[in-house]
């Protein structure tokens, strides 16, 4: 299938909120919160009106894709720019061209196409500075054999999350890095 078929086949936005199970709060509640700045907006002017469109693979139990997806909302809207939802666990036809360092399914990705259905940027599954403050996190981790680790882990995924639900500043690393992506 081309891409231009797999954007046929996605959910819309509204689609893939009603269908959410997991993190539709948290999610909403980031996109109700987060707006891009005027020097953000500036900079997506070259986008606007070009006729990009934006596959997502995402589920909706994914933290990360409770992050990005909103701030890609956001971009859109502003671009102008049509989005469709592709849940990666039914589609990994899809997902399996898309790996993370050739080996991870991880999500959400964002796959950029123009008119034609051609691929123009890929983005995902974090941006830069978010993927170092998990590697950060995780490298304080114990083994993964040490009797604390699960307390641990469970203590980082919740620092995880508050960062991503409430830090302005993840927020708009996260919107640098997918307009960066769109230059």
């Amino acid at each position: 299938m081309e891409l231009k078929d797999w954007f046929a086949k996605g959910l819309t936005f509204s689609e893939y909120v009603e269908g959410m199970s997991v993190n539709k709060q948290e999610m909403e509640s980031i996109e109700n919160k987060f707006s891009l700045t005027e020097e953000e907006k500036a900079k997506l002017g070259n986008v606007k009106g070009n006729g990009l469109k934006v596959i997502v693979l995402t589920e909706d139990w994914c933290g990360d894709a409770m992050l990005n997806i909103p701030i890609l909302m956001h971009i859109a809207r502003e671009t102008d720019m049509e989005t469709r939802f592709i849940l990666r666990d039914e589609n990994l036809e899809l997902m399996d061209q898309y790996l993370t360092n050739g080996t991870a399914r991880s999500i959400p990705i964002f796959i950029f196409i123009d008119g034609d259905g051609q691929e123009k940027a890929v983005w995902g599954p974090r941006a830069e500075t978010v993927q170092a403050f998990v590697d950060n996190e995780r490298a304080q981790l114990p083994s993964a054999d040490s009797e604390d680790f699960k307390e641990k882990q469970g203590i980082m995924f919740k620092k995880m999350k508050a960062a991503y639900q409430e830090d302005e500043q993840v927020w708009h690393d996260v919107a640098a890095s997918i307009i960066a992506k769109l230059q």
